[in-house]
């Protein structure tokens, strides 16, 4: 898969167009395919946000959409690739390649491993034009290749999450290959072994299911859950799970907690109200850790189930939104209207009350937006109230 110099210059020259109403002009163009055309354009659309680096370089190619879709972002690979390092890197399951180049760059060798002929030959293509010649490109299944390669530093998974009727799947055991299945071949041939799965799965359930988990990693970008890595190793069984929260944006934050930490930690309810209110990052709401953060920020917990703090001072480094609180009430007619006086649109925000946001939303006769921000809430007396909030 090399792009033709005509098909480069045509790329770059309509990367702009819409692709739909570009793929139906082909006679304009006879020189050029069309639909390959418009398939790379498409590609580099997605590309300029989600691997830039890539998308700077007119000659890389991209796969179809769906490939486009379920590959890394340029972020959460280079924060796959912050972690490890080391002689011998294997990904089993490299797809267009992004996880794999990012990492790579910490590696001696790396091994590119696809069943896909098509994107192992983009992948080929790529590496080469990416500078990446320490990899190494194999088109074979996983499991076979895995049975029969040498011991390696780090090996990279990401099985699949589609099922055979092309629904996305959750469970460990719904994906392939079953990670469950091969987790002691994996943990036999290499130091550490890096799952990637989807990030709606439950981190209890896999702490069930897999023997081996030494850390786990939840990374999210601008706030929304993206992935979420259990890193295993044969040795660890007295090994305490880390669980790294880690949230990507104009700068990452992380917090970082153990399990054995999290059960035992006390924490402090709230009595009243302080001046500030936070809500921690998607990725400490997917990974727990909501007593242990009491503790290294200082804030009070609005009650046991309610995941929203507040202090009295403002503790700038909380992961997570951090508001200025600019009045409170309860739902009581009364209350809620000098609450609301003057304003006719809001953000509004539902943590452990019993509505949901469209429902709230009409009854209190407001439009999404604004500057102003709304959380609905129980509180420590077990009472439902509105909180309006600026943000900090």
């Amino acid at each position: 898969m090399v792009l033709s110099d005509e098909m480069v210059d045509f790329v770059s020259i309509h990367k702009d167009d819409d692709v739909n109403k570009l793929a139906l002009q082909g006679s304009r163009y006879p020189d050029i395919d069309i639909q390959m055309a418009a398939s790379q354009i498409s590609a580099r659309q997605i590309a300029a946000k989600k691997i830039p680096l890539w998308n700077e370089n007119s000659k890389v190619v991209f796969p179809p959409h769906l490939s486009m879709e379920q590959c890394s972002s340029q972020q959460t690979a280079l924060y796959k690739a912050s972690i490890f390092s080391g002689e011998s890197f294997v990904d089993l399951t490299s797809g267009l390649g992004v996880d794999l180049f990012f990492i790579s760059r910490n590696f001696k060798f790396a091994d590119y491993v696809e069943r896909q002929e098509l994107l192992c030959d983009i992948a080929a293509n790529n590496m080469k034009i990416l500078g990446a010649d320490n990899v190494e490109i194999h088109n074979t299944d996983a499991i076979e290749f895995l049975k029969q390669m040498p011991h390696v530093d780090l090996i990279m998974i990401d099985p699949a999450r589609r099922s055979r009727s092309g629904g996305k799947t959750v469970m460990i055991s719904d994906c392939e290959p079953d990670i469950i299945g091969i987790e002691e071949l994996l943990v036999d041939k290499g130091d550490k072994v890096m799952v990637k799965l989807s990030p709606m799965l439950d981190i209890t359930i896999a702490l069930k299911e897999l023997k081996h988990i030494t850390s786990i990693h939840v990374v999210s970008v601008n706030n929304e859950c993206k992935e979420l890595l259990l890193i295993l190793e044969r040795n660890s069984a007295n090994k305490s799970v880390e669980i790294n929260c880690v949230n990507i944006s104009n700068k990452t934050d992380k917090f970082s907690f153990t399990m054995e930490s999290e059960s035992s930690a006390t924490f402090i309810i709230a009595e009243k109200m302080g001046a500030y209110l936070y809500e921690p990052n998607a990725s400490i709401m997917k990974g727990g850790g909501y007593k242990t953060l009491t503790k290294k920020f200082e804030v009070k917990k609005l009650s046991v189930n309610t995941h929203l703090y507040t202090s009295d001072e403002l503790v700038d480094s909380f992961p997570g939104r951090k508001f200025k609180i600019e009045g409170i009430s309860s739902f009581s007619g009364k209350e809620v209207k000098a609450l609301l006086k003057g304003i006719d649109k809001a953000n509004l925000t539902i943590r452990n009350f019993p509505s949901s946001v469209n429902d709230l939303r009409k009854k209190l006769k407001l439009k999404e937006g604004g500057d102003m921000y709304l959380f609905a809430t129980t509180i420590w007396d077990n009472s439902k109230v509105l909180i309006k909030c600026s943000k900090t």
